[in-house]
């Protein structure tokens, strides 16, 4: 009976290996579809020689995005938005967190009426400060 005894040991070692590949391609995935997700709706910014950054705190809610393209479709995140629904999209989200941004991304090629009617919805909406998006320019 000593004799089995001796002979069987338990063996405690965990083989990561498996883990570590599972984890790699994780990585790699995450690390492709990262940059696809930031994309967003093409806008051609315009340029200025100096941009003010926007000042937010780590506990502000994310930045409400309204993107005029240069054919003044409106979009918020990506879905395209009628005048009313972005009223009552900015409404309710300004009621629901005051502290918000609001912000628009105008493309360089559309329409000074389609920025300043892209403006003027978010007024009807209540929204007292909005901020103008733009690019740095590259010659400095």
């Amino acid at each position: 009976m000593s004799y089995r005894s001796r002979k069987r040991k338990a063996i405690a070692e965990i083989n990561v290996v498996p883990y570590i590949d599972v984890m790699l391609v994780l990585l790699i995935i995450f690390m492709v579809t990262a940059p696809l997700l930031t994309e967003g709706v093409k806008v051609d910014l315009p340029q200025t020689s100096e941009s003010a950054p926007v000042q937010s705190t780590e506990d502000a809610p994310e930045p409400f995005v309204l993107s005029v393209d240069a054919e003044g479709t409106l979009f918020v995140d990506d879905r395209e938005y009628d005048a009313a629904g972005i009223i009552r999209y900015a409404k309710a989200l300004y009621l629901e967190k005051p502290s918000t941004n609001f912000l628009i991304r105008g493309d360089k090629n559309a329409r000074y009426e389609y920025v300043m009617q892209a403006m003027t919805l978010l007024k009807e909406a209540g929204i007292e400060t909005v901020s103008l998006v733009t690019e740095r320019s590259k010659q400095q």
